[in-house]
């Protein structure tokens, strides 16, 4: 049987399932979820599902991320509700592969995990799977495995396997209008032009899970743990004077309430030049390589290739005295000595995030 998988939390559980009930039933796993967005999220899924995969020790066949032809797929059903049409329209793309792969390979029957998520319609997915049995002749097997506790039995999976339990769907479209309801920040949506991995961003989930398989496979003993802390995200910053920009760059976790501060720097000590506006304080690049034991060349190539946030905060700690310090912190080549405008739009929020102990 060709099994569809959306996620490992969906997966785990409906294949310990499959295996529990049918063990001469040979379970071949198909991974096509051109809907997860943005890739690093993906990335991140697929990660995990060849992991549960593995210790169940069933094949795993990853199909196309066709990303584009999903979007023209569902293109005028954006703003369609959770379990609508345009899910409807994303389970008959996925259906469409998954009937192709399984004529591929000679197998006859079919199936999805989409069928335990809580978040899908069960009435939804059989009936699309009934349509395609029509037209192609490959039965769909549906299951229903929440029932009865299974809702409840699957998320004891989910933390016994340590599982990554992502917290929307997967389209962009299902996280917008859920973020918008929730009135959080999309963060998913940032992914800075210089790499850098932001605090509780996708990326630094995909490495951390990444890490947490090289453990499994020496033997390392850890434990996935969640804690809250003080999020940030920068959306613009500019240091000008008069109408030019002068090339610098704003340590994370450096924020206005305006936006926007005016003025000079008032003094110099020990380094650090003092502005005479919203407690801004000014550094050199040599400053920051003295201080991180580093070799910027220029504050340009700081801005495409900065250093790592926990370096970030090693270098505020030094300038503040307090790592939790947001007063803007800005790095430039020589310190300018004429009146600037200073612009930084970024926020602050609580948040949490994953965090990986070896024990």
């Amino acid at each position: 049987m060709l099994v569809h998988i959306c996620c490992s939390v969906d997966s785990h559980f409906f294949l310990q399932k499959l295996q529990k009930e049918y063990p001469q039933e040979k379970l071949l796993g198909f991974f096509y979820d051109p809907n997860i967005h943005p890739y690093s999220e993906y990335q991140l899924r697929l990660l995990d599902v060849k992991r549960s995969c593995k210790k169940l020790d069933i094949e795993l066949l990853e199909g196309e991320y066709d990303f584009e032809d999903w979007i023209q797929a569902v293109k005028g059903l954006e703003n369609e509700p959770e379990k609508g049409a345009r899910c409807a329209k994303c389970f008959d793309k996925r259906f469409e592969r998954s009937v192709q792969k399984a004529l591929e390979i000679g197998e006859r029957k079919i199936t999805t995990t989409l069928l335990v998520s809580p978040l899908k319609s069960q009435e939804q997915l059989i009936e699309r799977g009934k349509e395609f049995y029509k037209t192609y002749g490959i039965e769909f097997v549906s299951f229903d495995y929440r029932v009865g506790g299974g809702t409840q039995e699957q998320s004891r999976v989910t933390k016994e396997e340590q599982l990554y339990r992502q917290d929307y769907c997967g389209c962009i479209y299902g996280l917008t209008i859920q973020r918008e309801q929730q009135e959080r920040l999309m963060d998913e949506m940032f992914s800075p032009i210089s790499n850098q991995i932001q605090p509780s961003s996708i990326e630094e989930r995909l490495r951390m899970y990444a890490y947490r398989m090289e453990l499994e496979d020496k033997g390392i003993n850890y434990k996935i743990i969640r804690e809250k802390f003080l999020n940030y995200r920068q959306f613009n910053f500019k240091l000008l004077n008069k109408e030019f920009v002068i090339p610098a760059y704003a340590l994370s976790y450096s924020t206005l309430p305006r936006k926007k501060a005016q003025g000079i720097i008032e003094f110099y000590h020990d380094g650090i030049g003092y502005f005479n506006r919203e407690e801004i304080k000014f550094v050199t690049l040599q400053f920051l390589n003295n201080t991180l034991n580093l070799n910027y060349k220029s504050t340009k190539e700081l801005i495409f290739n900065p250093p790592k946030i926990e370096d970030e905060q090693i270098l505020r700690e030094k300038i503040s005295s307090k790592y939790y310090d947001l007063s803007p912190i800005i790095v430039v080549d020589t310190m300018p000595q004429t009146k600037l405008t200073i612009e930084i739009d970024a926020t602050t929020y609580e948040d949490t995030r994953e965090k990986l102990i070896i024990i």
